[in-house]
């Protein structure tokens, strides 16, 4: 069977703390993270959470008990950033997918022929771990032309016989859809069609924010999104206002009817009753002839 050279790794959840990331995820989706481990060369840790189909979904955050580097880079997928630890304070988000570079291509190689469209590749390793993954050298995400913020996909290539899915515990979790939200939609689909890997993600125009999506079908057969779109927001508000728009409808259409019946009524009681006049008169008009 021919591997594509390019396939879905893992999703990136990002948080402040290792503890309340995986606890995030346990209540989302039912199910313990296992496995994971320190990042020496980011100071960062994570963990794990088995896909189905040789994917995984990954918690990382700060390691507080890293060793300190002599030259410390930016820490990955933007946990420097201010902006991006503020976000946090809110709870964990989906803010990245990785993508998997299979030999024979070589990752390093196609890099180097395409500096401006494939970031710097470093060496990183957990554990009995190695792998190459692109980082731009500010620590945040790839980006074409500007637009990036997440939905364009980091490059990894594993230097392991195993690939760590294979380690991680069955959970029957599978990624259902992967969508990508972005104002400038345009860029990332050409961006992911020049890499290959337009089938990965389904790219949306967004008035909002950037976001990616990701919906999940659950080992009993229920279905649980992460990460909400602006759009998504909107409908959501939409759909709890309706139900009040609906009731205020019906409580002024009850007020409106009471008021008519009272009108009705107080109309009823100012009318005069028929009188028998005309039949008085016929005397008069009999003489007048």
């Amino acid at each position: 069977m021919t591997v594509h050279p390019l396939q879905l790794d893992h999703l990136v959840i990002a948080a402040r703390t290792l503890e309340e990331g995986a606890d995030f995820i346990a209540a989302k989706l039912g199910v313990e993270m296992t496995g994971g481990g320190a990042h020496p060369l980011m100071r960062t840790h994570n963990r794990l959470l088995n896909l189905w189909g040789g994917a995984y979904l990954e918690v990382i955050a700060i390691d507080p008990n890293a060793e300190p580097v002599q030259t410390p880079r930016p820490r990955l997928f933007a946990l420097d950033d201010p902006a991006r630890r503020l976000r946090l304070e809110a709870g964990p988000q989906l803010v990245h997918w990785v993508v998997r570079v299979n030999r024979p291509k070589q990752l390093t190689r196609w890099q180097a022929q395409y500096p401006e469209r494939i970031p710097t590749v470093v060496a990183l390793t957990r554990g009995g771990n190695a792998w190459d993954l692109t980082v731009p050298v500010d620590g945040t995400f790839p980006a074409w032309q500007g637009a990036g913020e997440g939905l364009l996909p980091s490059l990894i290539q594993w230097d392991t016989s195993r690939h760590p899915s294979e380690t991680l515990p069955e959970t029957g979790i599978a990624l259902k859809s992967l969508t990508g939200f972005h104002p400038r939609a345009h860029l990332i689909s050409e961006q992911l069609a020049w890499l290959g890997v337009s089938h990965l993600l389904q790219v949306e125009v967004t008035a909002g924010t950037p976001v990616l999506v990701a919906e999940f079908e659950l080992a009993d057969g229920s279905i649980v999104s992460l990460g909400e779109s602006a759009e998504s927001i909107e409908a959501a508000k939409q759909a709890e206002v309706a139900p009040a728009k609906a009731t205020r409808k019906r409580a002024k259409s009850k007020k409106t009817g009471d008021t008519d019946a009272v009108n009705d009524t107080a109309n009823d009681a100012d009318t005069p009753e028929d009188t028998a006049e005309p039949a008085q008169d016929e005397p008069a008009q009999e003489h007048e002839q």
